[in-house]
């Protein structure tokens, strides 16, 4: 498995949409989102220069994805209300081993391919595929197992929804 990595706007209580999100989505349980979803945690670079080339995951959708962590740090030091995240694309397993030392596990996302949308934070919910109350004070899912049969599920059940097609990605943020 290799790691990616990946340089996400915070959003928690400090964000002036916070209450508004709260009361729609429900999850009354956060204290900050981590997520993959590029609307609720956008990427802090959001324009992708001619220099990042050598350094991004060159995929269709995931180019906001590093591969090289040192140039990305170097790229957002100055970006200081950010997380910095290690995260690993349907993992076989948990990664733990994989995972650089200077970064924790937070959980498991489930996001859309093409659009960039959790299906756990920003879809209304899937009930029957997993209930809120699963996921964690970060908006995660914190099974490996559990996240492998949520996404399955949501395929199984949902098949012309296009949030429902989506991967799961192993969250580790930087200490």
């Amino acid at each position: 498995m290799t790691p990616l990595f990946i340089a996400t706007k915070k959003f928690d209580k400090s964000d002036p949409g916070w209450k508004k999100y709260i009361a729609w989505s429900g999850l009354t349980q956060l204290e900050e989102l981590v997520s993959l979803d590029s609307s609720l945690c956008p990427t802090v670079l959001p324009d992708i220069k001619a220099e990042y080339w050598p350094h991004i995951l060159n995929e269709n959708y995931m180019i906001d994805f590093f591969t090289d962590l040192a140039y990305l740090r170097v790229v957002t030091a100055d970006i200081h209300r950010k997380n910095l995240l290690c995260v690993f694309r349907n993992p076989p397993t948990h990664p733990d081993s994989e995972t650089p030392q200077a970064f924790e596990f937070l959980g498991y996302d489930l996001v859309e391919a093409p659009t960039g949308i959790s299906a756990l934070t920003n879809c209304g919910g899937f009930p029957d595929a997993f209930a809120d109350n699963e996921l964690s004070e970060k908006g995660l899912l914190t099974s490996h197992a559990r996240s492998y049969e949520v996404q399955i599920d949501l395929r199984r059940r949902h098949p012309d929804e296009p949030h429902a097609n989506c991967h799961f990605w192993a969250i580790f943020r930087a200490k």
